[in-house]
């Protein structure tokens, strides 16, 4: 008998549907209620390195009486393209795929967002469903519903928003992640307690080597807690257009190191850093107070994120930002606190004091 999942809600917007975000163990028995009994059939989208789940989600639905596909990507980045997105259309196409028929997106945040974005494009728009498999994808890309793929300009530039009909945060999955993986979420969830839930920054601090591992006591609480931060946000801003923007937290820089190291850098050490150079230039600005622009460096050292990158790639890292889709016309814009859980934004600061933000998380 395992524990009832907890359920959080997510509100629609702009004349999106609400949903939920269900979060515990052995989640997958929650499918099919998701998938409701107007879809006939279901592609299950997966990477290569989730064949096995991928199948056995497309079993598991076949035997409910489905006809269901599984569509198998690359790993990681190299699934957002608009070739694979071509792909899964084709496959589709080929499938009959009607508008009552369902998506299934199974893996981490990448997966998440090629699934989503396929859905939102798929005959203007067909239910999908989220079945995180990483702490970045459970706690960031699975809600909300930014969809979403890359292009040699940059990260995302390409995209829909296209909220799920339910996200499965199945936390066996986090068992067998590597613990690189494990920690690069830990970004974001930090990323949660800065902006709006302190509680989450002294759960860490109080144990950071627990935090580093899905055994740890507080597993459970901090992406609960995280996702919560989320749902608050988006179900008030599907769109970014106001209060949303707080959840580009250390982004801004974070995807420009992204996009200069080709997608290798995983998306939660970008964030890491991203995170230092906001709390200095806040701090910079007259803003922030020393004690929390300081608290962003003990607390990701803690858990092993990194907080420097190459000094050199300074020129790059800036006209990368300036195509960054949260810039406006010329305008650089970053979130910065004006203290603890006080996000705010902080337009076109002067070039000196991003350089000097800079220097402080130059190798």
């Amino acid at each position: 008998m395992t524990d009832a999942p907890t359920r959080i809600q997510v509100a629609g917007s702009a004349g999106t549907d609400p949903y939920e975000v269900l979060v515990g163990r052995q989640l997958l028995g929650e499918l099919p209620g998701l998938i409701g009994p107007k879809a006939k059939r279901v592609a299950v989208l997966h990477p290569e390195a989730l064949a096995e789940t991928g199948e056995a989600i497309r079993q598991d639905l076949a035997e409910q009486g489905y006809e269901a596909i599984a569509v198998q990507l690359p790993n990681a980045e190299e699934s957002k393209t608009v070739e694979v997105a071509a792909y899964c259309w084709k496959a589709l196409g080929q499938t009959n795929f009607t508008r009552t028929d369902v998506i299934v997106g199974v893996g981490g945040g990448a997966t998440t967002d090629l699934a989503g974005f396929v859905a939102a494009t798929w005959l203007r728009g067909v239910r999908w469903i989220a079945v995180p498999t990483t702490v970045l994808a459970m706690v960031d890309a699975a809600v909300g519903g930014k969809t979403g793929i890359n292009t040699a300009e940059g990260k995302n530039l390409v995209g829909a928003f296209h909220p799920p009909a339910g996200v499965l945060c199945d936390l066996a999955a986090l068992d067998s992640l590597p613990v690189n993986d494990y920690v690069s979420g830990l970004a974001e969830i930090i990323k949660a307690g800065f902006i709006a839930d302190p509680v989450i920054l002294d759960l860490i601090e109080a144990d950071p080597e627990a935090a580093r591992t899905p055994a740890g006591a507080h597993t459970a609480e901090l992406i609960e807690r995280s996702i919560r931060v989320k749902a608050e946000v988006v179900s008030g801003d599907l769109k970014e257009s106001g209060r949303r923007e707080i959840l580009n937290y250390g982004h801004t820089l974070a995807h420009a190191i992204e996009k200069n190291e080709r997608y290798n850098w995983r998306h939660g050490a970008a964030v890491a850093v991203g995170m230092v150079f906001a709390a200095e230039l806040g701090r910079i600005a007259g803003r922030l107070d020393d004690a929390t622009a300081d608290r962003h460096k003990a607390i990701l050292t803690s858990v092993g994120l990194p907080v420097t990158y190459r000094g050199d790639q300074w020129p790059k890292l800036v006209e990368t930002m300036k195509v960054d889709k949260k810039s406006r016309g010329d305008l650089l814009r970053f979130i910065v606190l004006d203290g603890l859980a006080k996000p705010t934004v902080l337009e076109g600061p002067d070039p000196a004091m991003l350089l000097a933000a800079h220097a402080e998380i130059a190798a």
